[in-house]
């Protein structure tokens, strides 16, 4: 028996065995609605800045805006979570959200839409690694691919009822109290994060800012990866919903429908597979599968196509997330998990900075040079491939290097 087991009781070491505990079911809850806010938003955004008279350019620009804040804030995130409750800090991101829900609910131009970007993406920079490195920490080491796996359905779930409920929300109240509803659902999940709790990790003495505590090495490969992928998937977010209208195909939100229903079920397996097998095993094929739906989503024209591609694409996308997750977290000690979730997550802020906004460029470039709108999208899609394919060629020139120091760590 290990020196957790000695330390703990019986029953406890149940407990921390288990997946379904206390702590982590707690975390799930709320990273389920704070997912389904961004997912909402992510959808939203686009179509409202485009309503008010935006280019595919400036929806791009707008959309992409969430990550200038969200990257900004990483070199206080990595030292904030080394230096006070993770519990207290996620307290603070939700509240700094409802502000961004609330400036999308007065908003009546571009700008202010731009400034509600910038306030979600800080409240969404303290977040992500924030949850993530509660929930590592409520797992047991033997699942710790399993619970990530489990852990990231809830951004299966808030990409199924997310966009699906905003658009209903919008079709039935208008944007403008939609965006109000959102701030609801932050205030609840806010009430959740103050009744959470937290070991506090040792307090340094005073608050200092060193690159130590922003990035860790270990986990740059991981986190380079994250970039190119993350950065390909901004994209699906940013111009779904307007290829779909630009194709004439009704009911487009159903794509995230399909997308939800192949994720809740691909990442739990692929967690599964990878505690068995290793993450490597599962990680190559997923980003195959991944860059393959991007050709699918160019080339679809239909609802039905448009309906498998988000399939193919959930199935991709929902195997390489969390196995590069799970690799940050296999990377370092546990008390560095904080760090290495934020150096993960600077990688997937800046993906999000930089593709959209590349994307919005490449399709009004192909619409000047006499290309349909569609056509624009289309080649968009299709020139998103060649992030994932970094990624990939990316891992496979250092996966011996990582799967060895995945083995030192144990």
């Amino acid at each position: 028996m290990n020196e957790l087991s000695n330390m703990l009781s019986d029953d406890e070491s149940k407990a921390v065995r288990t997946v379904w505990n206390k702590a982590f079911i707690s975390v799930f809850i709320m990273n389920v609605f704070l997912m389904m806010g961004l997912f909402m938003m992510n959808t939203l955004v686009p179509t409202y800045v485009e309503n008010l008279g935006a280019t595919a350019a400036i929806v791009g620009v707008v959309t992409s805006m969430f990550a200038v804040t969200a990257l900004a804030i990483r070199p206080i995130v990595g030292p904030s979570t080394r230096n006070f409750r993770n519990s207290r800090i996620l307290a603070v991101a939700v509240v700094i959200t409802i502000g961004a829900f609330i400036c999308y609910g007065i908003a009546d131009s571009v700008e202010m839409i731009i400034v509600g970007r910038l306030l979600h993406g800080v409240g969404m920079g303290f977040f992500a690694p924030v949850t993530m490195a509660l929930a590592s920490d409520a797992l047991p080491s033997e699942k710790l691919a399993s619970g990530i796996g489990i852990f990231s359905l809830g951004q299966a779930i808030a990409t199924a009822v997310g966009p699906a409920f905003g658009l209903e929300l919008v079709q039935r109240f208008g944007y403008r109290s939609t965006f109000f509803i959102g701030a609801f659902i932050m205030v609840i999940v806010l009430l959740l994060s103050l009744r959470l709790k937290s070991d506090a990790p040792e307090r340094k003495s005073g608050f200092r800012i060193k690159l130590s505590d922003i990035i860790d090495r270990a986990v740059i490969v991981p986190a380079m990866m994250m970039f190119f992928l993350s950065g390909a998937y901004s994209c699906i977010n940013a111009f779904i919903l307007i290829f779909g209208g630009a194709a004439g195909v009704k009911e487009i939100g159903l794509f995230f429908t399909s997308y939800a229903i192949c994720l809740f079920f691909s990442r739990p397996i692929s967690g599964k597979f990878a505690d068995k097998y290793g993450v490597d095993k599962t990680l190559i094929p997923g980003m195959i599968i991944f860059a393959l739906s991007f050709i699918l989503i160019s080339f679809s024209d239909t609802l039905p196509m448009f309906l498998v591609a988000g399939a193919v694409s959930a199935f991709g996308y929902g195997i390489c997330q969390p196995a590069v997750q799970t690799l940050c977290m296999l990377l370092v000690s546990k008390e560095r998990r904080g760090v290495a979730g934020n150096t993960a997550f600077i990688g997937v802020d800046t993906g999000y900075l930089l593709a959209p906004s590349l994307g919005g460029i490449l399709v009004t470039f192909v619409h000047s040079q006499g290309g349909t709108v569609l056509a624009g999208y289309a080649v968009m899609f299709r020139v998103m491939t060649i992030p994932i394919l970094i990624a990939l060629i990316l891992f496979l020139w250092k996966r011996r290097t990582i799967l060895l120091k995945v083995k030192q760590m144990k």
